[in-house]
């Protein structure tokens, strides 16, 4: 239902505006030359060519002059997805998770254990491994029931560092961050993995083969904004689930911490049951006309 709030909405527009300005900025000046490129490297496989010569013998030849350009746009897929998450993570997810907390944890004590920066840092190498394992779990998608696990398990990884940081950047101390990440490790991934997998819902306009090409200045806005959105919706989810666990763990440590004034009122009672200390030096025989003193009762 957050999803609907008119803030989210309205925070939605920002990475969309800009993610669609550059996708049409980078195919204005460079779409042709990167058709191009692709079209001379794909001609030299023999294994392309036999595959040309086969939709031409069924009739499909014309496929052939779509081939490149959707290869171009597979490649243009996974850097949608990740400008798309960073944008969310960036521009949006530290309102979204202030609109959480100011709706639903407005007692939770902000200790601020991160700053912006280091969330950016934070974001950008757990982008630089996700792709890197997408890199090299290449060949494994052509295994098909792989190509349904690997890349939802990359997103939802990559989903759960980026959105779990900065959903508690502003309210948890480093120390309850790491303690949240060590304790629900397993519930975060696997919203990140369920997250990837509805990342994978405008593959559906893909799925539009040859027209999709034709019709992609209009198509790559429309699953921009719906990438937008389902990292949205993932954001709310995990700035959701990490401030409960916060609120959890703080009464968890409350709950094990000696009481202040239970101990004040101990250490008052014993104070009182103590024997009072006598002023002065200690009585003591002494000896007067070479008398011993008779000490006073």
């Amino acid at each position: 239902m957050y999803c609907l709030h008119p803030r989210v909405i309205a925070l939605s527009v920002l990475p969309l505006v800009i993610m669609v300005a550059i996708s049409l900025g980078l195919g204005y000046f460079f779409w042709s030359d990167a058709v191009e490129a692709i079209r001379s490297q794909i001609s030299s496989y023999e294994l392309v060519n036999s595959m040309v010569r086969w939709l031409e013998a069924l009739g499909l030849g014309g496929l052939r002059m779509v081939l490149a350009p959707a290869l171009l746009l597979c490649l243009a897929i996974p850097v949608i997805v990740i400008v798309s998450l960073l944008f969310v993570a960036i521009l949006m997810t530290p309102a979204m998770v202030a609109l959480v907390a100011e709706r639903r944890f407005p007692q939770l004590e902000r200790k601020l254990g991160g700053s912006m920066l280091a969330s950016l840092f934070w974001s950008l190498g757990s982008t630089l491994l996700a792709v890197v394992a997408l890199l090299v779990s290449i060949p494994l998608w052509l295994i098909p029931p792989l190509i349904l696990v690997l890349p939802p398990l990359i997103w939802g990884w990559l989903t759960y560092r980026v959105m779990s940081y900065d959903a508690m950047v502003d309210h948890a101390s480093s120390e309850e961050r790491r303690q949240i990440f060590k304790e629900h490790r397993m519930p975060l991934l696997a919203i990140g993995v369920l997250s990837g997998y509805l990342g994978a819902a405008p593959s559906l306009i893909w799925a539009s083969g040859a027209m999709f090409v034709a019709m992609a200045p209009l198509l790559v806005p429309v699953a921009i904004w719906i990438y937008t959105l389902v990292f949205a919706f993932s954001s709310l989810w995990f700035a959701h689930y990490t401030l409960a666990a916060l609120e959890q763990l703080r009464k968890k440590n409350n709950a094990l911490a000696p009481d202040p004034l239970a101990q004040a009122e101990v250490a008052s009672t014993a104070a009182e049951l103590a024997p009072e200390a006598l002023p002065g030096p200690a009585p003591s025989f002494g000896t007067l006309g070479g008398k011993p003193d008779i000490p006073l009762p």
